[in-house]
């Protein structure tokens, strides 16, 4: 992968309408973007894919569609009051506040091999704990007591300011991340409800729902697309981290004594790096997996991976694949007070299921598909994107758009071939800008209506990726659509 910047990236989101600001016009608010009329067009592409790669092609996986708040006692229940939380630290000087990880993360990154391979004596983290902290760049699962040894140790300035010179950090303090919500007309207790951290919880706290009202046994999986919203700090890389955000995630429910859960774990490793390369069209060598150590995985988990992409900020977390065991069920039988066992029809057997979840951020994958595409040549930049998630198929040009006959052979052809795909009409400027213009935005192909259109029924179509250009008759046009567009 070229060492292509985000802010290169991040320019030209806003430049050809992938990405604003959130409410730019105000001033914005950090940490919430909105996607402009291209963006939403590659959002709603990656999210019709998964949609019908992980339910409509599949027998044993049905959707679902929960509500966006919810009960105070499913996040008790989950734990999510109680320890869904993030380390921040403020610095004393310019106010900035970040998640403390990543401040020693970041840190690390920059530190020199001599410093690595030797550190300093710390008490509070084990020597141990240090050197692979040190190697791998991740501190998930230390104490805010370990942190804050850490950046008083290790001297870390705010990468704000340059008056704190690691002596002007507050403690290092947990934070909730749900986002509170009073119904009704009084503020209390009996009033709060939460806007969802996950959509993983709708999927569990219907399980028995599902299970009764369609015709689904062990093993089977639900899915779920759709909005979560998490109060915390970002580093501020563009839409990969954000307050609110859209997440793909699956609960597939299994008995544990009928299914080897290892045999379905490698399964959806499979199916995740296959759905990433070749239904999105991202390069294999910029992918790989990554294992949480026994610090980082959660408690009640058997095995976690991550799903890693290349971004211009380093590898980072793109899909998560955990064997959460029986915890989230059991969790709500006891919160709830409710049995939701599945009784075997024939035996009489019953079972709480595990579940394996892959969980996948939406935004993250239109980020990476932005940035897998970016490239610079040839005195240009274009969005090389798969023809499967690009915004527009195809581009309709007419030469020049003074002539009449020009225009009204465009906007037939144009109008043809939107029947079947999402097709732009562009008429301003000049050929080459065009050209430009839809390169940047990542159109496969651009159709261009010339003088010689009106003797022979031919148009000149561009490649996107070539710039080689041929005639084609307009009556085959749809058919070299088709056979280009798969």
């Amino acid at each position: 992968m070229e060492n292509i910047s985000l802010a290169k990236i991040v320019a030209l989101a806003k430049r050809r309408g992938f990405i604003y600001p959130g409410s730019e016009l105000y001033g914005g608010v950090a940490n919430t973007y909105d996607y402009g009329p291209v963006g939403a067009e590659l959002l709603r592409n990656i999210k019709n894919l998964w949609w019908e790669a992980f339910v409509h092609r599949r027998e044993d996986i049905v959707g679902l569609e929960a509500s966006l708040i919810s009960h105070q006692e499913i996040w008790k229940a989950s734990g999510h009051v109680g320890g869904f939380a993030d380390a921040l630290v403020d610095c004393r000087n310019c106010k900035l506040r970040m998640r403390a990880d990543h401040l020693l993360e970041d840190f690390i990154e920059t530190l020199q091999a001599e410093l690595r391979e030797n550190p300093p004596k710390t008490e509070k983290i084990s020597s141990e704990e240090l050197l692979m902290a040190l190697k791998t760049a991740k501190v998930e699962g230390w104490s805010e007591e370990k942190m804050d040894e850490f950046i008083n140790v290790f001297k870390i300035g705010c990468p704000n300011c340059s008056e704190n010179k690691g002596d002007k950090w507050t403690a290092v303090r947990k934070f909730n991340l749900l986002f509170p919500v009073h119904m009704g007309i009084v503020e209390g207790d009996q009033s709060l409800a939460y806007l969802r951290g996950e959509t993983a919880q709708g999927m569990f706290v219907n399980f028995k729902n599902v299970l009764e009202s369609n015709r689904v046994k062990l093993p089977f999986g639900i899915a779920q697309l759709g909005k979560s919203f998490r109060n915390e700090i970002t580093p501020g890389n563009s839409v990969f981290r954000t307050l609110e955000f859209e997440q793909g995630e699956i609960e597939f429910f299994f008995d544990p004594e009928e299914s080897d859960w290892e045999e379905l774990y490698e399964t959806w490793k499979k199916d995740m790096w296959e759905f990433v390369t070749k239904t999105i069209g991202i390069k294999d060598e910029n992918l790989r997996w990554r294992t949480h150590s026994d610090e980082e995985r959660s408690f009640y988990s058997k095995r976690t991976e991550d799903l890693e992409y290349r971004f211009p900020f380093g590898f980072k977390e793109l899909w998560g694949l955990a064997y959460r065991t029986d915890y989230d069920l059991s969790q709500h039988e006891k919160g709830a007070s409710k049995d939701l066992k599945v009784v075997d029809s024939q035996t009489g057997k019953k079972v709480l299921p595990h579940v394996i979840e892959p969980a996948v951020g939406i935004n993250r994958i239109f980020l990476m598909a932005l940035s897998d595409a970016y490239v610079e040549e040839e005195g240009r930049t274009v969005l090389k994107l798969s023809p499967k998630i690009a915004p527009f198929k195809a581009a309709v040009f007419p030469l020049l758009a003074n002539k009449p006959e020009l225009m009204q052979k465009a906007r037939e052809i144009y109008k043809d071939l939107s029947q079947n795909y999402y097709i732009n009409f562009d008429a301003r400027g000049n050929i080459g800008k065009r050209y430009l213009a839809q390169d940047e935005i990542g159109t496969p192909y651009c159709i261009t209506v010339d003088f010689d259109t009106l003797e022979d029924d031919a148009v000149t179509v561009r490649d996107r990726d070539t710039m080689e250009q041929q005639r084609i008759k307009i009556s085959e046009l749809r058919n070299f659509l088709a056979q280009k567009l798969v």
